[in-house]
Order: structure tokens, then sequence, then C-alpha cells
């Protein structure tokens, strides 16, 4: 492997993660190459009422910080799981690319079931990515109805 980006590591406590860190970081190094110290953050999820623990998570004696959301892989994670944000990034997302699109789903030369295609291969798609695994609720799929109606209009 000559480059490695957008990594994740997960473990239960902060010393499993600083265990799982240092092997990893110990294992790149071997191999010639090196974990970002200024890159790398990590991200306590709350999902249960389990509080944070004491502690810090370190690389190589050096504090991590933590943040309270990322984007991974196009994806927004935060720390209560909650997906507002990454649905607010979607959505914009769907709007730039029915940006790129109006050229042809304005264009009244073009046959509706064309642009019907088109909006749903490059919009939606864009709109819909990583929500396989949303936790989503009422308010957010109405979020994205709106979203749509307006698109379609």
């Amino acid at each position: 492997m000559l480059f490695a980006d957008d990594m994740v590591l997960m473990k239960e406590s902060k010393q499993g993660v600083n265990d799982k860190l240092e092997r990893w970081r110990l294992t790149l190094k071997s191999r010639g190459s090196r974990v970002s110290r200024s890159k790398t953050k990590y991200l306590y999820c709350c999902f249960s009422e389990r509080e944070d623990a004491g502690g810090e998570v370190t690389i190589d004696g050096m504090v991590i910080p933590k943040v309270k959301k990322f984007k991974y892989l196009g994806l927004i994670i935060q720390q209560n799981g909650d997906i507002n944000k990454d649905i607010t990034q979607r959505i914009k997302v769907g709007w730039k690319k029915w940006k790129y699109a109006s050229g042809v789903l304005c264009d009244k030369r073009i046959p509706v079931g064309l642009k019907g295609r088109v909006y749903r291969m490059v919009i939606r798609l864009a709109v819909l990515y990583g929500s396989e695994c949303w936790p989503i609720k009422k308010t957010q799929v109405q979020r994205l109805m709106v979203a749509e109606i307006r698109m379609l209009r």
C-alpha cells in the first residue's frame, strides 16, 4: 500500500483505540509510511447511556483532538448519531448536480421521459448516496421530499 486515506479504527474503550492506533502506526512505520498526526482526529460516539470515559487518545505520545462530527467517505458522522447535517449536505449536493444538469432538464426539446431518467440517475442518486444506513425520521423524509418536489418543478 503506497497511500491510505480515510481510515477508521473502532474500539469500545479509549485504551483499546490507543493500542490499535499504536499498532497501526508501527505497522505503517515498518513499511516506510506514517500516520499524519496533524490530520488524525477521533470521535466518541455516545449511542448508549454510557458517558465518555476519562483519558485521552494519543498517537506516539501526542494527544489526538476530539471532534463532534467529521466527514468520512462523503458522509457526515455526528457524535450523537444524528443525520440532520448529512441530509442538509446531501440536499446541497443534489442542488449542485441539478444546476449542472439544468441544461438538459430545462430544455423544452428534450423528451420528459429522458429528463426523468437523467434526474433519477444523476440527481436522486447524489442525494441518496449512503442513505441505506440512515436512521431516518419522518421530519427528515419530509425535508428530502420537499427538496425533490422543488427540483422536479
